[in-house]
């Protein structure tokens, strides 16, 4: 399935959950916000049947996003169900880690590919307070030593260039990568939040401080696993992981997206930047068949505009990334 400017939509990133056990100072306001009611939210039943018809139309790559998936129960089932499909030939899912330490073995056997950790910090202090005070950093560090004993690779680990990084931090995931067969990627800071914490370190200054405690300088590579998408990577001579940057803002990948967004509250998004979305529940719960869905998803690739326009600040996003599943 190709869009109006020609770009191959076969990436599926599908939210199954608005709540997380973290309060991100970036992602939510002190007051938390708004959650859905539970029959709002699409049963795991729905977005089996969403994903096998999406499936049939060309995409062939699922991530499981939340909120947190993993406080969803039933997710280890859901995870067999969709790879139980046969059209999905990448599962994967983007989580917080804190949960992951008993689940991975159990995810893994039910079909899931890799995972992506959100790691802002190691610090435990800085840690806890960017979480918002619900977030210790053993349980996180426990849940990427378990994707790894798991199989769930490649673990790649994100890390939002925010003010709560530090050069300490630079010096941990530079001894992580040439140990361990992890991709740290340090993501810009996207201004789509609530401002708890301010943006920190450009991706320049990351790689020379990244270089300052590691012999040698990082090389580009090609990343040849699965899920090889807007990062550039470099790797360190001998080292068993690899160093990401994913740069969204200062210069923006548009032109090669691959992915829409399917919300936990059933609407299909184009962009995730972008206010534009269909709903695809009422239809869906409506009795709608499956020819009829597929027609809305083949609106949704035609409508994704040519690039996003998070550079003007007059844009204002109805949804923050909790509520859309990043």
């Amino acid at each position: 399935m190709h869009d109006s400017y020609n770009r191959a939509i076969d990436y599926l990133r599908v939210s199954v959950t608005d709540r997380c056990n973290f309060r991100c100072v970036y992602c939510m306001p002190p007051e938390g916000v708004q959650l859905l009611q539970h029959s709002d939210i699409l049963t795991y039943e729905e977005l089996v049947r969403i994903i096998a018809i999406l499936t049939k139309q060309g995409i062939s790559k699922v991530r499981i996003t939340g909120g947190e998936p993993l406080v969803r129960k039933g997710i280890v089932d859901f995870v067999h169900a969709v790879k139980a499909l046969g059209t999905v030939e990448d599962l994967s899912m983007t989580t917080n880690g804190s949960l992951l330490g008993p689940l991975a073995a159990d995810l893994k056997a039910a079909g899931l590919d890799r995972v992506n950790i959100s790691l802002d910090t190691v610090h435990p202090e800085r840690f806890r307070h960017i979480t918002g005070g619900c977030g210790n950093i053993a349980d996180t560090l426990s849940g990427i030593e378990s994707a790894l004993q798991a199989g769930l690779t490649p673990v790649k680990l994100n890390v939002v260039l925010s003010e709560a990084v530090t050069e300490d931090d630079l010096v941990y995931f530079t001894r992580l990568v040439r140990q361990h067969p992890v991709a740290v990627r340090f993501i810009e800071y996207m201004p789509i939040g609530y401002g708890g914490i301010g943006p920190g370190m450009k991706a320049d200054a990351v790689r020379e401080l990244l270089e300052k405690h590691a012999p040698g300088s990082l090389k580009p590579m090609t990343f040849t696993g699965k899920g090889n998408g807007p990062a550039k990577y470099y790797r360190f001579a001998q080292s068993k992981g690899c160093i990401g940057f994913i740069t969204p803002i200062s210069d923006h990948f548009c032109g090669s997206c691959n992915r829409i967004r399917l919300t936990a509250d059933g609407k299909l998004r184009p962009c995730l930047l972008s206010n534009q979305e269909v709903d695809m529940k009422t239809p869906l719960r409506g009795g709608a068949s499956d020819t009829g869905l597929a027609s809305l998803f083949f609106q949704v690739v035609q409508e994704k505009p040519a690039e996003h326009h998070l550079n003007n600040s007059d844009t204002d996003f109805q949804r923050r990334m909790s509520q859309i599943g990043g």
